[in-house]
């Protein structure tokens, strides 16, 4: 009976053995292969398998082979994890609200400047400080002139001659107007018939004094400069015109000002002169707008415009149709702008791009893209990150057990991961948020006033900024004021460099007309209110948002 078990148990496993034979292997190295997940925002989060970011929470994704050229593909679930969008490619007209700063200065081709035309000494002074504003034909000042008494003596001494005498009055009319008299004060000393101790010199235009160095008791040389005569019925909104700025710009276009010395008023004026000489220091060039003086706002209501305080102006500019794409569709790592195409199966494709002028909400292609082709202007920055690391995997993927490398600051101390996220050699969409991070907190302990805080975040500042070789260099500084005169600079870069990517990371730009290095000094923040780095306290709500 046993030997009957044993046979009938050998007789089963042999049977077994031939079912696994018939079975195919199992390709262990098939298995290795597999694709990985990788989380979209960490990817060193990996995993040969679905699941959840450890670190964010959010959903591993598979990484998809890349396509020959360069492209990556997605799958339906990816593509909502990402919350991708497109936007065709159209040509319309490319519109761009131009804001500036300047200052209304007076009408130069009005300045009048009064300078002495008789030697001799002041006594007394009707025009007693700057402001003031006389008419023509006002006593400025009366003169103790012995050089003056004489001309009019002979003027006299002509006029009683008779006849004999009458060709030289002419010239000796002459000769008192050229020291300052007027025709009126000449027919009154011959009607008088003496010359006077002391004689009155009088406005000769209309005006406003600007400059004063006239006092009682100065003895006056002829051409000593005396007073500055500006005529303010006629005023001018000087602003400078950046060089990205200056082909927005024509003569006659309406620039709409604004000043808080005339709160609630938009006054609107052509432009008038465009200086063809850039100022290479300040990368400018003087625009100018010509206004009425006074100003009457809407309701009819009286407004004067004063002499040199500080205003905004808006430049509205409207192109012929020209081929677009929506700013949100430019991304700019440094090699150079692209954009991805939708190829309609799920795939997109990286295009370089050539621009040309960037509109409020869309920028002018001129090359690289067709009319019709759909543009991603929704998930870009992630889409551009799993196409980076589409390409990395040919060369292999970090180990989900190994975290990218530490960087270092400039001083070769270690960063924490917690101080700076990992970089590459080339600038990702991972090293632009950790930039405008790194930017967005040290500017807000520089407008705290916190020297303290921007110190601790220095660090991870240095790192943030490492991966972006066009950025300027950045110190620590040894207080709050050296400390933002080197921020306002590498500030000012960061912001043109995110501005193409400010709606996908969520960024607000502004910009200080008065930070002390630059004069256009901007930053980057979250959300408004404004928060000025460059001052602080002292302004902490001078400036204004980027469009």
């Amino acid at each position: 009976m046993k030997r009957l078990l044993l046979l009938a148990l050998l007789a089963f496993g042999l049977a077994v053995d031939a079912a696994h034979a018939a079975e195919p292997t199992h390709d262990h190295a098939r298995e290795t292969k597999s694709a990985a997940y990788r989380c979209p925002m960490h990817p060193w989060i990996t995993s040969d398998k679905p699941g959840k970011c450890t670190i964010c929470g959010m959903d591993l994704v598979a990484a998809s082979a890349a396509s020959s050229t360069g492209g990556v593909a997605l799958s339906a679930s990816q593509i909502t994890t990402i919350g991708v969008a497109t936007s065709p490619v159209a040509k319309q007209p490319l519109t761009r609200t131009l804001r500036v700063a300047g200052m209304i200065d007076d009408d130069d081709s009005r300045h009048r400047l009064l300078t002495a035309r008789a030697e001799g000494r002041v006594e007394k002074l009707f025009v007693t400080s700057v402001g003031v504003t006389v008419r023509a034909g006002e006593p400025l000042y009366t003169l103790y002139s012995p050089e003056l008494q004489a001309a009019q003596r002979d003027l006299v001494q002509l006029a009683r001659a008779g006849e004999l005498a009458a060709p030289a009055l002419p010239a000796a009319r002459a000769r008192l107007t050229q020291m300052g008299l007027t025709a009126a004060q000449l027919d009154e000393l011959l009607k008088r018939g003496e010359p006077e101790l002391v004689t009155t010199i009088v406005a000769p235009v209309d005006g406003t004094v600007i400059e004063k160095t006239l006092y009682e008791g100065q003895w006056l040389k002829t051409g000593d400069k005396l007073l500055g005569l500006a005529d303010f019925s006629k005023m001018w909104f000087v602003f400078d015109a950046y060089e990205q700025d200056i082909p927005w710009l024509a003569l006659g276009q309406n620039v709409e000002i604004t000043t808080r010395a005339v709160p609630g008023e938009v006054i609107a004026a052509p432009i008038a002169f465009i200086d063809p000489n850039f100022n290479e220091m300040t990368r400018t060039t003087k625009v100018r707008v010509v206004l009425s003086n006074p100003h009457f706002g809407t309701a009819g209501e009286h407004h004067a415009l004063p002499h040199r305080v500080l205003a905004e102006g808006r430049v509205h500019v409207t192109t012929p149709a020209v081929l677009t794409v929506p700013r949100a569709a430019v991304l700019d790592g440094g090699s150079g702008p692209i954009a991805y195409v939708d190829r309609g199966d799920n795939s997109y494709e990286p295009r370089a791009l050539k621009l040309g002028r960037r509109g409020d909400t869309a920028v002018e292609i001129l090359s690289g893209l067709s009319e019709n082709e759909n543009v991603v202007t929704q998930g870009a920055l992630l889409l551009d990150a799993q196409a980076q690391l589409t390409s990395e995997s040919g060369a292999g993927l970090r180990p989900a057990s190994s975290p990218p490398p530490t960087p270092t600051s400039p001083t070769g101390r270690e960063l924490t991961r917690a101080q700076s996220p990992a970089f590459d050699s080339q600038p990702s969409s991972l090293n632009f948020s950790a930039l405008a991070t790194a930017a967005i907190d040290s500017a807000a302990a520089l407008a705290a006033d916190d020297y303290a805080a921007y110190q601790k975040k220095f660090p991870a500042l240095a790192a943030a900024a490492q991966p972006f070789s066009a950025l300027p260099s950045i110190a620590p500084g040894t207080d709050l004021k050296t400390a933002r005169r080197s921020f306002e600079p590498w500030s000012t870069a960061v912001a043109d460099l995110l501005k193409p990517q400010r709606a996908e990371l969520g960024l607000k730009i502004f910009q200080c007309p008065m930070s002390p290095v630059l004069r256009h000094g901007r930053w980057v923040q979250r959300a408004a209110p404004l928060k000025n780095p460059f001052f602080g306290s002292a302004m902490l709500d001078c400036g204004s948002e980027v469009p």
